[in-house]
């Protein structure tokens, strides 16, 4: 078949097809087809015919072809999926709808006609997850135990799109085949009663301390040697300070003599120790209506572990997917490099103590390597970390 053959059955074609004369249509690409010179934007217009007829099967043929030959035509995939849609494969049609959502998030520039198409689409998917979510969840209703599990019942929030998994996301350094848990069990930290015992005695320190508010500088200071992106919001924020008791692996000597009982105290505590780094064991004070920002810590090797002291109504902190309320003399323990942020919506000020810990997963040997680690940094640099807790 010659070129301009070619040329003039397809615009014969593509006239029937505006004219909604499918047959004629239809007639007239398939000479091009059975020919072997059909290309993609050819066998799609086929298939577009033979869907008008309501000819399913002949239509999917063709539009399958058309993808074979052009895998990443956003149009060709649309196609497929109101295809299989329009013959009742739900499933099938779904996976085409997300395939053709995620192609047009790589594309730089998506055509105009296509939108509404994509549009179209994410509510076909939105509905049948909708679907399938009530379906499933109806019948693991009939199973309590597995519902019974607060890990379990996140899974289908993140499957069903409620919500999505939280990682960890250090800053600075990862050590691998650590768990990402948010926050964990403090029945497994043997130190953890004997501290809360002495809650009252440190609430009555950092109620002195309060009395001089200007004591206490921002949490997250202004650090010229380094940058401070993703931090904009907290960098100099008096809305979230601290009364630093160690700071960088150093005990602050003038201000422990005025908190000796939180000393002792956080003193029979395995504090993580880093030369130049850690511990460090401060009071967090948060003022009326503040808001930390969500952000991440540094490394994953250690835990932040939070004793409450003053907690008034609307006082709250997410890790993750998870979001609790401070309760004053019970302490938690979570991972710092997993999403983080708090909130306190009340008119009065809350205060913690806060402390760093070595992760439990981590053998002795390896908190020996993580500290020779970032001594070989510093003595490679010969300067002094730009470190926070």
């Amino acid at each position: 078949m010659q070129e301009h053959e070619v040329s003039v059955l397809v615009q014969h074609g593509v006239k029937a097809l505006r004219q909604g004369n499918t047959a004629e249509a239809i007639a007239a690409f398939s000479k091009v087809v059975d020919a072997g010179r059909g290309d993609a934007s050819l066998l799609m217009a086929l298939a577009a015919a033979y869907r008008r007829e309501r000819r399913l099967e002949p239509a999917l043929e063709k539009a399958a072809h058309a993808l074979r030959m052009e895998p990443a035509n956003l149009q060709a995939v649309l196609l497929n999926a109101d295809l299989l849609a329009d013959s009742g494969q739900t499933r099938g049609a779904a996976a085409y709808y997300l395939a053709a959502l995620k192609l047009a998030s790589t594309l730089e520039s998506i055509p105009e006609a296509v939108q509404p198409d994509l549009a179209r689409g994410q509510a076909f998917c939105n509905e049948q997850t909708s679907l399938t979510e009530h379906s499933v969840r109806v019948a693991l209703a009939a199973e309590p135990a597995s519902m019974a599990s607060p890990r379990f019942c996140e899974s289908l929030d993140i499957m069903f799109g409620r919500t999505k998994p939280y990682l960890q996301q250090p800053k600075h350094y990862f050590f691998p085949d650590l768990p990402h848990t948010a926050f964990f069990d403090p029945n497994q930290f043997d130190w953890v009663a004997e501290l809360e015992q002495h809650t009252d005695a440190i609430r009555e320190e950092v109620l002195a301390l309060l009395a001089t508010p200007d004591q206490f500088k921002p949490y997250v200071e202004r650090n010229f040697r380094s940058p401070q992106f993703g931090v904009n919001r907290m960098v100099n924020n008096p809305e979230w300070s601290a009364f630093y008791l160690w700071k960088h692996g150093e005990l602050i000597e003038q201000n422990a003599a005025r908190c000796p009982r939180t000393v002792a105290a956080i003193g029979r505590v395995p504090l993580t120790q880093m030369p130049a780094r850690s511990p460090s064991v401060l009071f967090s004070i948060m003022k009326p209506n503040a808001h930390i920002p969500p952000h991440h810590g540094m490394i994953n090797t250690r835990l932040i572990a939070h004793l409450p002291l003053i907690v008034p109504n609307g006082c709250e902190f997410r890790v993750g997917n998870h979001i609790r309320r401070w309760q004053e003399g019970k302490v938690w323990i979570f991972d710092d490099t997993i999403e983080h942020e708090a909130w306190n919506r009340s008119d009065q000020t809350r205060a913690i103590l806060l402390f760093e810990v070595w992760r439990p997963e981590l053998s002795n040997a390896e908190r020996d390597g993580v500290n020779s680690l970032f001594a070989a940094i510093d003595a490679h640099t010969g300067q002094a970390p730009a470190w926070e807790i």
